[in-house]
């Protein structure tokens, strides 16, 4: 059931067709506002194939057979202001779902629709109501570019170093015991051990978290008390591109959009939250004639990370997401609104959005 609607029995259904078709009074004249808007903003949108479950009249000479396709158009009408859940679920399925998204191979030229977001999560559907609901499930979400020799590795060392890079993504935001709050053992063995930068940063990080030294910068890790993940699935989306960088090495960057179905711990809970977080994670993966390393590590050049609904200025090691019945007021924040599904952009102007707002609002989860 979406938001700000009422749910109409099937028994009322029938009686108000029924009521329509013999021109009964009490059938609406004009739709209601809301539904003038919705009515206005079918007309102006592009053509739809035909789906299913439509009907589409024959043309008429005037006459009064042209009342009762009014009356029909608007019955339409009302029941799209009603009970909007009800018609994304004609055309989407119950659940907003529908065809699934191929794996992402360039970026986006637009946000995702937002015809669903009305739809509320639950814990069978934990995607209710998002873009995700359409994209990869884990690892298999994230597909790899196609090999080819560059700097200094062969075409099948570059296609183990991809591999290599997405058990990465994997062992560090897509791990179950990683989640549950466990120290990331298996990506951090993919880390250089002789980047002394970024082993002091880990150090750091899983003794004392703070806002310089965030685990979360590179690892999606919930504090196992407080809250649970809905299910085995994690949403992705995202690329893995790779050029030549300095010195010859193979530099891999991963663009990735991660989310996270969540409810608090307690038994019986049932409110599903939504943790959203994207990073960008830059990888170069060094000749060992040039730079000291390791078989099977890589060096980190840059991490960055935009999350949604996972703690403003809580710097725990853990994500905190919040739910809407904990909330008295709703979510505060300076500047517009940003969508946490949005890939069309790069994450260095999301950064830069983000960096402005400090903590900013989100348009959905």
């Amino acid at each position: 059931m979406g938001k700000g609607g009422e749910s109409i029995s099937d028994e009322e259904w029938e009686r108000f067709l029924r009521e329509a078709e013999a021109g009964s009074k009490d059938a609406p004249e004009e739709p209601s506002a809301r539904a003038r808007m919705v009515a206005g903003r079918l007309r102006n949108a592009p053509a739809e194939p035909t789906p299913w479950r439509s009907h589409q009249p024959p043309r008429r000479r005037r006459g009064k057979g042209w009342y009762v396709i009014g009356v029909l158009v608007a019955v339409a009408l009302l029941v799209v202001a009603l009970a909007p859940g009800r018609v994304v679920g004609w055309f989407a399925g119950e659940g907003g779902e529908s065809t699934p998204l191929a794996v992402e191979s360039e970026r986006p030229d637009q946000p995702p629709p937002t015809e669903a977001a009305a739809l509320e999560p639950t814990l069978k559907q934990p995607f209710r109501g998002s873009p995700a609901v359409r994209w990869g499930d884990g690892a298999a979400g994230l597909g790899l570019p196609e090999a080819r020799a560059t700097g200094w590795m062969s075409k099948e060392q570059v296609a183990q170093a991809l591999k290599e890079s997405r058990d990465f993504l994997a062992a560090s935001s897509l791990d179950p015991g990683v989640l549950r709050g466990d120290r990331p053992k298996k990506a951090i063995a993919l880390l250089n051990p002789h980047q002394q930068d970024v082993q002091d940063y880990l150090a750091a990080a899983f003794r004392s978290p703070s806002r310089d030294n965030d685990p979360l910068l590179l690892f999606s890790r919930f504090e196992n008390a407080k809250v649970r993940l809905v299910g085995d699935v994690i949403k992705t989306r995202g690329r893995i591109t790779y050029r030549e960088g300095k010195r010859g090495a193979v530099e891999v960057t991963t663009d990735v959009t991660y989310v996270y179905p969540v409810v608090r711990a307690a038994a019986g809970s049932d409110e599903v939250a939504r943790t959203i977080v994207r990073r960008e994670i830059v990888m170069s993966w060094d000749d060992p004639a040039k730079i000291i390393t390791e078989p099977g590590t890589f060096s980190l050049i840059s991490y960055k990370v935009d999350t949604t609904n996972g703690g403003c200025d809580t710097y725990t090691g853990y994500f905190t997401p919040a739910f809407d019945s904990d909330r008295e007021t709703p979510p505060s924040g300076d500047g517009p609104a940003l969508d946490p599904y949005d890939r069309s952009t790069t994450m260095d102007e999301r950064m830069r959005q983000s960096d402005e707002e400090d903590c900013g609002k989100a348009s959905r989860t």
